[in-house]
């Protein structure tokens, strides 16, 4: 008697830490480092479901692109910030403000650079559902050169401004390289 109760109890405790209170781990494809942004590369995946496939690449498509234009955006305003906050001047304030400008208008038209590093497509025939993983990189130090291309022919940067902008790139560029 005593050992069918030891037994039921270990029984009990070993199905317990089988069954995490969160559910079960999911897998998906394009997660781990690989697919990780660091000091070379801006790096984002997207998922999207639909019953038509190309509706469900469509939405991953859009849905890894925002993620890796909000990264490049969100490193551009730090950088910008940093500046400002090291010269602390007036003209640091105007030169980080067409620098932000200069990154939101190389967002808007085009992602330097970018590369699709996977993409994979599933279908549930119980639910009739197509999902789509895709993965995207690019190269940090593409990017920025990227920018100093558009700060040349931006007109509403004098020569000042884009001397400052090309210091900031390619102190930029250079921690990118640093990282090989």
């Amino acid at each position: 008697m005593k050992n069918a109760l030891i037994t039921i109890a270990i029984a009990l405790i070993a199905s317990s830490c089988a069954n995490s209170p969160f559910g079960k781990k999911v897998s998906e494809p394009f997660s781990g480092n690989a697919y990780e942004s660091n000091n070379r590369f801006f790096r984002a995946t997207g998922k999207g479901e639909s019953s038509s496939d190309n509706i469900a690449r469509g939405k991953a498509d859009i849905e890894a692109k925002t993620y890796l234009a909000g990264q490049v955006n969100t490193t551009m305003k730090q950088v910008a910030d940093n500046y400002q906050g090291q010269t602390e001047n007036e003209r640091g304030a105007d030169v980080a403000e067409k620098f932000q400008s200069l990154a939101r208008e190389v967002m808007n038209t085009d992602l330097a650079d970018i590369r699709k590093v996977g993409e994979k497509k599933f279908y549930n025939e119980k639910e009739k559902k197509y999902t789509v993983f895709i993965a995207y990189e690019i190269k940090k130090n593409a990017m920025f050169r990227f920018m100093k291309k558009q700060a040349r022919v931006n007109q509403k940067i004098d020569e000042r401004q884009l001397a400052i902008i090309d210091k900031i790139l390619d102190e930029q560029i250079k921690q990118s390289e640093e990282g090989n």
